[in-house]
């Protein structure tokens, strides 16, 4: 048996994980520069989930199953021509090995030529490669936790152009890598460029769901008052899941683009267009995979404005900021916008943080569930559905606004 009496896989993440059964192999986890973070509470999940479990139901007590961390260091030194290799600190033979890399961490520097460099996504996936390659085939199995996808928006090829995102995927594999797990892919169907192996594609809407519930306890979250949006007809899948799982209406934007020209790499958009019911009065969640510079996010939040919009969230699992906060300090000036909620799946500046139109949505405890069901070759195929700790949770939130408010109709859900 697998799982404790009596836990349930639907139910929200638990105190500790209940895995009985044998590891695959001797966890470690290699956090890549940027990552220390979220590494460390994924890490601290882990060791106190074991070790309770062992001390209540001494399910599994085999040698180097309790760590008091399972962070194995590594160091990428750099030559100064910007040069570098990766040394493994520590045997990872017969280990089960989770990297944890954030692609688009450009506050880690590194120096060339006496010059301070960002790294960039190359360098970072560059790194990644060093990393497999010191291991040397010596770990039982790789998996690779890219929080976003690298070079995930360059996943289909048009015309004459290279396909970055399949490549890099080939390349992962055939240094030995198993499986890739990532956060809100672009355009998950990438995948198929490694049929044989996995590309796991992970949601993080139950994480944003119970973040909007704590940021905003008075929102309504039924179908008289509120609104799924999608910001164009490519995140249609992800605004339809939200909007399932919510059970509210859906509408989307159309991007009216100029295809005689191209600028910066891209069609420019001459505007866009609404396709949905009636938003008079509703609260409305924008939900898209990320936000770069943020302009065609907030284009579309002024068009829900003019359509009489009420309070408008933008739900991203990935919050870039390419071109800095300052629109959207003005758009929450405005009253344009509401809220912005982001994971910290990948790196978000101080200056983020410290921002009042700013939540942030942890998915440290999710992700160090996945790394241990994994690593106990536990199926996560519940527990990347979550359907059930929605329905649970909106329910709960339901009951709550009815305790506050016992005059209130009764909502649809």
């Amino acid at each position: 048996m697998t799982w404790n009496e009596g836990y349930n896989m639907t139910a929200d993440i638990p105190e500790t994980s209940g895995f009985t059964n044998i590891p695959y192999g001797k966890l470690g986890i290699i956090p890549m520069k940027g990552t220390e973070e979220i590494a460390k509470r994924i890490d601290d999940y882990i060791v106190r989930w074991r070790d309770e479990n062992v001390n209540i139901n001494s399910p599994v007590n085999i040698e180097g199953y309790l760590k008091d961390s399972y962070i194995v260091e590594y160091q990428a030194p750099r030559f100064a021509t910007g040069e570098a290799k990766a040394v493994i600190n520590h045997t990872v033979r017969g280990y089960d090995i989770f990297i944890l890399m954030d692609p688009f961490n450009w506050s880690v520097t590194y120096k060339m030529y006496g010059l301070e460099v960002p790294m960039s996504p190359d360098d970072h996936f560059a790194d990644l490669k060093r990393i497999i390659n010191a291991i040397n085939g010596k770990a039982r199995r790789i998996t690779v936790i890219m929080t976003m996808l690298y070079e995930g928006r360059q996943h289909r090829r048009n015309a004459r152009e290279s396909l970055d995102c399949a490549m890099a995927l080939h390349e992962l594999v055939n240094m030995g890598v198993d499986s890739v797990i990532t956060f809100d892919a672009h355009d998950p169907r990438v995948g198929n460029a490694i049929p044989l192996n996995g590309l796991e594609n992970v949601s993080p809407i139950y994480q944003m769901i119970k973040a909007l519930i704590r940021s905003t306890p008075d929102i309504r979250l039924d179908n008289e008052h509120l609104l799924v949006v999608s910001p164009d007809e490519g995140g249609m899948n992800r605004a339809i899941r939200y909007a399932t799982a919510l059970g509210v209406e859906l509408g989307m934007f159309y991007k009216r683009r100029d295809y005689s020209k191209l600028v910066d790499g891209r069609n420019p958009i001459l505007a866009h267009e609404f396709l949905g019911s009636n938003v008079e009065g509703k609260d409305i969640i924008v939900v898209d995979d990320m936000i770069s510079s943020g302009e065609s996010m907030l284009d579309v939040a002024r068009k829900l404005k003019g359509l009489g919009a009420n309070r408008i969230y933008v739900c991203c699992a990935f919050g870039l900021f390419c071109n800095g906060l300052e629109l959207f300090d003005q758009a929450h000036a405005n009253g344009v916008i509401t809220k912005v909620l982001t994971t910290n799946t990948i790196y978000g500046t101080p200056e983020l943080k410290s921002r009042e139109w700013y939540v942030e949505v942890d998915m440290s405890k999710y992700i160090a569930f996945i790394v241990d069901a994994i690593n106990h070759d536990v199926s996560i195929g519940n527990l990347l559905d979550p359907s059930e700790r929605i329905r649970k949770i909106l329910a709960k939130h339901r009951e709550e606004l009815k305790a506050n408010d016992p005059e209130q109709m009764e909502f649809q859900f």
